[in-house]
């Protein structure tokens, strides 16, 4: 799946679930290394706690972040499917 992202350096984020398990995840754009790292951390884990974990996080002032941006494309996910 592919989520456009809003108020964030990244553009997108492409993602694949299987049995709730977040299995790969990439940023496109952003700050490559946190980008990055926020990916490696998150993919093997249970959606549901990526969501719990990550929503909220601000980015400065922008009122999100791409961790953020993660919990939403998640959350828009699992009311999809």
């Amino acid at each position: 799946m592919i989520y456009r992202t809003k108020g964030t350096c990244a553009q997108a984020i492409e993602f694949d679930i299987e049995d709730g398990i977040l299995k790969d995840v990439k940023f496109i754009g952003g700050c490559q290394g946190n980008t990055q790292g926020v990916a490696a951390l998150a993919k093997g884990q249970p959606v549901t706690e990526l969501i719990d974990k990550l929503s909220g996080i601000n980015c400065g002032f922008r009122g999100t972040s791409c961790p953020d941006q993660l919990a939403n494309a998640l959350k828009d996910y699992q009311a999809n499917h």
